[in-house]
């Protein structure tokens, strides 16, 4: 279904990049099942609804606003350990994933998903949603997503977070917004993506479009 080694050329076929978390999979639900697993060990209280709103930026950024610094490793070491148990079964489909990916095939370009969660979750993720893409690489977060876009050849990138369109500025790549994450269509705007998209059920429409002046 994908390529596990983010080093493989991407060969001379076009690529559209997409986040994961609020983008193409909706883990608000997963996530906050896992936080409140790590509450209910540790007796420290988590405002769950709060670290939904937020998702997008490293899990220590996040873990960093409930445990003292010196503790966010074993954290983070603990919330990657159950995450897959947990998170993984409450995940469920953003609103038009799947007709995203369609999309992207049917105009003879390359799936690729870059994604702020660790390589393993991203990887059981996709799979557990059966979403066919390429190619697939995680743990990396903003400007950080570029070299991993760069090197897969994409010439868009996908996401509903500011650090997306951080990514694709990096990559030299089209800013492609949707406002299912944590800002809205004119937040997004504002900051500077080139395109702002409600959802991803307008994208088949945007992607017709894209494919024909590319």
């Amino acid at each position: 279904m994908f390529d596990l080694d983010p080093r493989e050329s991407p060969g001379s076929a076009l690529a559209v990049g997409f986040d994961l978390d609020l983008t193409l999979a909706d883990t608000r639900a997963g996530i906050a099942a896992v936080y409140a697993a790590l509450a209910a060990e540790t007796g420290v209280p988590i405002d769950t609804d709060q670290v939904v709103r937020r998702i997008g930026p490293p899990l220590e950024d996040e873990l960093a606003n409930w445990f003292p610094v010196d503790e966010v490793p074993v954290m983070a070491a603990r919330y990657r350990a159950i995450y897959a148990d947990i998170a993984i079964p409450a995940t469920v489909l953003m609103p038009g994933a799947v007709a995203a990916l369609g999309a992207v095939r049917a105009g003879g370009r390359r799936a690729v998903i870059v994604s702020g969660k660790n390589q393993a979750d991203t990887e059981r993720t996709v799979r557990y949603l059966g979403l066919e893409v390429d190619a697939v690489v995680g743990g990396l977060f903003g400007a950080g997503k570029g070299a991993a876009l760069r090197e897969h050849g994409a010439g868009a990138y996908i996401g509903d977070h500011t650090g997306d369109v951080d990514a694709a500025r990096a990559a030299s790549a089209v800013a492609v917004a949707v406002a299912t994450g944590p800002f809205d269509t004119a937040a997004l705007a504002a900051y500077g993506a080139d395109v702002v998209l409600p959802d991803l059920t307008a994208f088949p429409d945007w992607m017709t479009g894209f494919v024909a002046t590319a």
